[in-house]
């Protein structure tokens, strides 16, 4: 998981190189924060010491990556890139990753 979220990082550095120059300060800087915190919450929670802190940067990580999602949705929308098959895949695909991890790091702590 923690890879992939790197490959989709880079993904959408290559999506936001595509947006006019007015949003450098806007969409494109908020759309790579975003990308950027997953990886970043998934390595930061599993260097914690603490299984309940693990989940709540993995909780983070996903709220991240919600906010990204609408972003991507508004690139499209604003017709700047096509993002649907990004969000079909990748944006899913990282969804249930760390829904998965998230539910066996719950189960781990009610033993």
């Amino acid at each position: 998981m923690y890879k992939f979220s790197l490959d989709f990082v880079d993904k959408i550095y290559e999506i936001t190189k595509q947006l006019p120059a007015d949003e450098k300060l806007g969409l494109f800087s908020q759309t790579r924060r975003a990308a950027v915190s997953i990886p970043s919450n998934i390595a930061e929670g599993a260097g914690r010491n603490s299984t309940k802190e693990f989940i709540r940067f993995l909780d983070i990580a996903n709220a991240s990556l919600s906010e990204l999602e609408t972003q991507l949705n508004i690139i499209s929308r604003l017709g700047f890139a096509e993002t649907k098959d990004l969000i079909a895949n990748d944006v899913t695909s990282i969804r249930k990753m760390l829904y998965k991890l998230r539910q066996a790091l719950m189960k781990k702590l009610e033993k």
